[in-house]
Formats: C-alpha cells, structure tokens, sequence
C-alpha cells in the first residue's frame, strides 16, 4: 500500500509552487501508513513498550488495592481505637489508674465509646486439684458488658457478661484461654467450670480472635461487680479502651493520658493497637517503589527498541521518502509523518499495556480478597508516559528522514 500523495495548490505563474499543509488527519494518516505495511514490526516493537506500561500500572495499582484493603481491614478492626494503661511511678513502682478513668475518657468531646479491664490478681485453673502456681499463662480481669463492642470482639459461642450474670460466678474465656482450658464450645446442658480464686466460676462464653487485643485472648473475663465482691478486686481499671472519631484519634490520644489520670499523667501509657498492622503497609511501599523502578526500566528498553525500529524503517523507506520530497514535501512534514508513526507506535503499545496492567491488578487483586483500586492518573499517565517515550525515540530518526536530499534517496 502506497503513502498518500498531497498535491500541492496551483500558485500564481511566475511563482513557485507553495507547499501544502497537512492537518492533524493528515500526520495521522502518514503516521499509521508504515504500521499498517509492516504490522508484525510495530507490534513487536509497540510489544517493549506495553510490557513496560503494563507492570508500571500494576506497580501502582496492586499496592493501591492492598493499601484499600488493608484500610477496610484496620477500618473492621479498629483504626479509632486506643488502649491506655498504667506505666511506672517516678519511684519505678507500678502506676494505678483511677476508678473514674472510664467515665473521665467519655467526657473528651469526640470519644464515642470507652470501657476497660481490671487486673483481679487471682488465677484459673481447671479444677481445685491443680497447684496454683499452674497458671497456663493466663490472667483473670473483670470487665463490663459493654468490653465486646468497644474493642470489636465477636463471640465464638455462647453468651457475653450482661446485666443478668455480671454479679454471679460466670466467666467468658479468651480464644487462647479456652484452648489451654480445653474448653472449645458451649453445652447449656452441661456447662463447665474453671476454678478462679477459691471457688468455681461457670464458663459461659468463648471469644473468638481479637488481634488488636492480643491481651484479652489470654484471659479469662469476669464481671466488674462479681470480681469486686468475690476476688477482691480493688476496681482500678488496668487497661481502658476508647473509641474515638477517625479524624481525631490524634488529638484524643495527646489528651487521653492527662484526662485519665490529671495528677499523674506521665504514669499513662497510651498506645494504638492498629500501629502495628500500619507499620506493614510501610514495608509494602518500600518494595512498591523497587518495582516501580524496574518498570521503568522495561519501559526505557521499550523506548530504544522503538528508536531502533523507526531508524530502520527510515533506511528501508529512502525512496518513499525521496518521492515525497521530490513531488513538494517539506523537512518540517517529513519530521511530522515520522515522528506521528513513532507516538501512534508507542501510544498504542501504552494503551495496550494499560489495559494488561487493569487486568493483572484485577486477578491479583481478586485472588487476595482485595477490593480492584485503579487509580485514574496511573492509567491516564501510562499512555501519555508511552507516547512522551515515542516521541523522544522517534525524534531522531524523524530529523533523519528529513535531511535525506530527494536525489540520494531515489539513487
């Protein structure tokens, strides 16, 4: 298929004839008239170009996908929740909280929730007959029914403390505590008993995992009331949990510890349990920005393999453009069909790449559980990336073509 011939206009007799002027149409048409002669070359070399495209969206889209999921995660979990504790006294003896802290942390203005546990001091075992000192590991902590909710917990089965069984000798084991007890399930009809202290409590409830309160997994719960008046518990909370609104978790944690304890705030331990699950997100931008790199690599051969193939096919098209020039075109137009051909070449290998890229983050992304994120300046970015690249490999060869003098290119 031949190059599309422009003739020029008639000019005025004596003058010599005045060169036409190719709209954008027209340096398109030119542009795509050597991919079209030789496909397999521009798919090849468009091919550099798309694989490079291709693995920077994904770069960018699979650790933004990860990162929504991982916000969806932290979000269930408790981003807004805090957990503040009794550090050491300026005497390096343990701090107390006091009694009112939970009713203190509901006063800051944007706390929604907030409840606690307190250290009892006493042990579980699974019967009188084990020696105290066989602990499993595990503490006993009265709590209020309303602990679930504030920390997120669920129950694998059974009930939770309430109102009813909060006075009586009833516990709700952690999901470890129920495992070194040996006790995974509930039967109403049959229920089991730890020995907590020097009497038997009645386990009605197993929690299921709880991973930003780790401490509550190896523990066995008590109500607040029936830990006052059965194991002496002394009603200083040891751990209080807030929930706050997710813009202000910042500014209730810098007041927490002196609206907790207002004469000792500096024995107040304040923590964020979901810092932990955050801190990953960071190693995952460390190894994002690797890849990215290495993208832009693929994407720099691609280039040069575009360079290397606009330069040749101006070596095999001397003739095409020495009868172009012959019959009135100008430098400026030959540098305009060569370097249209060299962006329509790349851009299209960008566009192609971009669209690899959507479906690799989208199959990755569907076989983590992860929500598809795509975001738009990646994908509008990949094709104007590709066709910046065209354009600067084909620059070269375009200023090539157009300096062939018509009579060397038709020798």
């Amino acid at each position: 298929m031949s190059a599309p011939v422009l003739v020029p206009p008639p000019s005025a007799p004596g003058k010599p004839p005045s060169p036409a002027r190719l709209g954008l149409r027209d340096v398109l048409s030119l542009g795509a008239h050597g991919m079209r002669t030789r496909p397999m070359r521009a798919v090849l070399s468009a091919l550099g170009i798309g694989i490079g495209i291709a693995a920077m969206v994904a770069v960018l889209a699979i650790p933004a996908s990860g990162a929504q999921a991982l916000h969806d995660k932290l979000a269930a979990l408790g981003t807004n929740l805090l957990a503040a504790g009794p550090g050491q006294t300026l005497f390096g003896k343990d701090a107390k909280l006091p009694e009112s802290a939970v009713p203190m942390a509901k006063r800051i203005g944007p706390v929604t929730a907030a409840s606690a546990v307190g250290a009892t001091g006493q042990t579980v075992r699974r019967n009188d007959k084990i020696d105290q000192g066989e602990t499993s590991g595990l503490a006993v902590y009265a709590a209020t029914p309303d602990l679930l909710g504030v920390v997120g917990g669920a129950l694998r089965d059974g009930t939770f403390l309430n109102q009813a069984n909060g006075k009586f000798p009833v516990t709700v084991l952690g999901a470890q505590a129920a495992a070194r007890l040996g006790i995974d399930r509930i039967d109403p009809a049959h229920p089991r008993q730890v020995w907590i202290g020097n009497q038997w409590f009645t386990v009605v409830g197993v929690l299921g995992p709880m991973p930003l309160a780790p401490e509550i997994e190896r523990s066995v719960l008590v109500g607040w009331d029936a830990a006052k008046q059965l194991l002496g518990f002394d009603g200083h909370p040891q751990t209080v949990y807030v929930r706050a609104q997710e813009s202000q978790v910042d500014s209730v944690r810098q007041v927490l510890a002196q609206t907790l304890s207002p004469s000792a705030a500096n024995e107040v331990e304040v923590r964020r349990p979901s810092d932990a699950l955050a801190a990953q997100k960071i190693t995952e931008d460390t190894y994002s920005a690797l890849f990215l790199g290495l993208g832009g690599v693929a994407l720099l051969v691609g280039g040069v393999g575009v360079a290397n193939t606009m330069v040749i096919s101006v070596l095999e098209r001397r003739r095409e453009i020495g009868l172009r020039r012959a019959l009135g075109a100008t430098k400026r137009q030959i540098r305009g069909q060569f370097l249209a051909e060299s962006v329509l070449l790349s851009g299209l290998g960008g566009l192609a790449g971009v669209l690899v890229g959507v479906l690799v983050t989208a199959a990755y992304a569907l076989s983590q559980g992860w929500p598809a994120v795509l975001p738009v300046g990646a994908l509008l970015g990949g094709v104007g990336v590709a066709a910046l690249v065209g354009a600067v490999a084909g620059a070269y060869p375009a200023m090539r073509a157009a300096r062939l003098p018509p009579t060397q290119a038709l020798a």
